[in-house]
């Protein structure tokens, strides 16, 4: 089935047909606080009243030069703010610049002297950061909250030089028209800019409508940021619950169930790390969340004994869903927990990697020989045989085209093939003979080792599967001229102390298999460096790096 997108459209148009279908209903919740007694007191936008106030925002904005093709660097905490903000830029053509403030600054600075924007849109936290760290000079200034010393306008102001009752008319955008930029969480290399189209954004709409059956009435808990931004324009009400979205990792998993129970909410996106500490919770608990319908985890692969945990407590005809994709490319495939559970979590468990589902309608994808060259042309030439773990490359209406002022980055992630671009995942898998893809690790995380190239996720399966471990990593230390692999391994907080043993029972695990019998050093540590944005992807480089100490 393929994906038809026009060739005028603004992804901000979404909105105005959902406050003309759906005025009253809420389109954003978000918690204020809390009263003496612990209860939240939560503040929203209707769809016609968030369609009312982007547009306010949006004539504010082109009154102040911020207008059509204009980067702005929005640097807004999940709020009602942000949403607004978000969909008057789209609406008057500009590009917001989108950067997770968990990166850190040194690479926030780098990020926004890559794209350059001509605006800075801000919390009164960012605009201190931008002016005491000497982040690079922007022309024009507006900020969310109190503004201090670094001048510019508020967003009073904005409103004030935006307000207007008539509907505001939103830029005529084409469908390859630059609609934002959005930087990666820089997990597997430096932070680059994708740059996402409003066709790419239109079409991610459409196929996560299709994928998941997403109907307009639903309620999302939005615990990221940007996906949270697909929520009105499905027709869904967003609830931001009352966490860092910075550190899902840390969430407070209470108020997380807090919220689903508060508002009956049906659609829940949560990386995998929100997901472990919330299914703990309600297992030890014994809770149930009978209105959710589905819950969607990304970011990284998802362990079966998470999915399990959190299917506890929902009702029978629901599930988890872990769809693949990246920033580049979203979504690429998608597999429900009934599938994980009942069939390809045993077949992880012994070494074959990890099952992400079948392609979604739209997606071509393709299995190509691993190379660490650019690929200028696609041919038929470069796709490996049946069966063959390869590197993975998509193309589709949902695929970025290239990387904002990272010439070299395009070249290597892009290969041209004719008008269409294919995506190189920068990971590794294999197609089952059911058309399933199957995620063995990342490319560049691939260990060379003496007796062989091992990849990560079909290694570090077969030993996850010890009840007293978290999770593992493999990864490859000099040894004699030569590489030798290494698992390291990071504990459940209740196993026991006796690591000799866990050891032991870890290397007889590897030896029965011959994929992984050649591990012979096992090195425990206390926590392993993650991304900042999902707090799952494993940073197997900075592992690599003590594990050779430790050796």
């Amino acid at each position: 089935m393929s994906i038809e997108i026009p060739e005028r459209v603004n992804i901000a148009a979404h909105l105005p047909r959902m406050a003309v279908e759906r005025p009253y209903a809420p389109a954003v919740i978000y918690p204020e606080g809390r009263d003496a007694a612990g209860r939240v007191a939560y503040t929203h936008y209707t769809f016609a009243g968030l369609n009312r106030e982007s547009d306010i925002l949006a004539r504010g904005l082109a009154r102040c030069g911020v207008g059509r093709g204009v980067r702005a660097a929005l640097m807004v905490k999940p709020s009602l703010e942000f949403f607004a903000l978000t969909f008057a830029l789209f609406k008057v053509g500009a590009v917001p610049v989108l950067i997770d403030p968990g990166i850190g600054l040194k690479n926030l600075k780098k990020c926004l002297g890559e794209a350059r924007p001509a605006a800075f849109i801000g919390v009164s936290k960012a605009h201190a950061a931008r002016v005491i760290l000497r982040w690079p000079k922007v022309e024009k200034l507006i900020t969310v909250g109190p503004r201090l010393f670094w001048g510019g306008i508020g967003l009073a102001d904005l409103r004030a030089a935006g307000q207007n009752d008539a509907p505001y008319e939103m830029a005529d955008t084409r469908r390859d028209e630059t609609a934002a930029i959005l930087f990666t969480s820089g997990s597997t290399g430096p932070p680059k800019g994708a740059v996402y189209s409003h066709g790419v954004f239109a079409a991610q709409v459409e196929m996560l409508k299709r994928v998941y059956d997403i109907q307009p009435g639903e309620i999302d808990l939005a615990t990221f940021p940007l996906f949270a931004l697909f929520g009105p324009a499905l027709g869904m009400t967003a609830i931001v619950p009352d966490m860092d979205a910075t550190r899902p990792a840390n969430v407070d998993p209470a108020k997380i169930v807090e919220a689903i129970r508060d508002f009956g909410v049906t659609n829940m996106f949560g990386s995998p790390a929100l997901l472990n500490r919330v299914g703990r919770y309600g297992s030890e608990l014994g809770l149930e969340l009978p209105s959710l319908r589905r819950v969607i985890s990304a970011g990284a692969p998802v362990q079966a004994a998470i999915i399990e945990r959190f299917t506890r407590m929902l009702a029978a005809d629901a599930q988890v869903f872990t769809p693949y994709g990246a920033t580049e490319s979203l979504p690429v495939c998608s597999i429900g927990s009934r599938e994980i559970l009942s069939e390809t979590a045993a077949r992880t468990e012994e070494g074959a990697g990890v099952c992400v589902g079948r392609p979604v309608a739209g997606v071509a994808l393709r299995i190509i020989k691993i190379t660490d060259e650019p690929i200028e042309r696609w041919s038929d030439g470069l796709v490996a045989p049946a069966g063959e773990t390869g590197e993975i490359a998509v193309k589709g209406p949902a695929v970025t085209r290239a990387y904002f002022q990272r010439d070299r980055a395009t070249r290597l992630a892009k290969i041209a093939d004719g008008e269409a671009v294919w995506h190189r995942m920068g990971d590794v898998g294999y197609l089952d003979d059911q058309g399933r893809l199957w995620f063995c690790g990342r490319k560049s995380q691939r260990v060379a080792a003496r007796d062989g190239v091992m990849f990560t996720d079909t290694c570090e399966g077969v030993f996850n599967a010890h009840p007293q471990v978290y999770r593992t990593a493999l990864v490859g230390v000099p040894a004699g001229g030569a590489v030798e692999p290494a698992l390291c391994v990071e504990l459940e907080a209740s196993a026991g102390a006796d690591r000799d043993k866990i050891r032991r029972e870890l290397l007889a695990l590897g030896a029965a298999r011959p994929h992984t019998a050649h591990i012979k050093r096992v090195l425990f540590h206390k926590g392993f460096p993650v991304d900042i944005r999902h707090n799952a992807k494993i940073f197997r480089e900075k592992l690599a790096v003590w594990a050779a100490r430790q050796l």
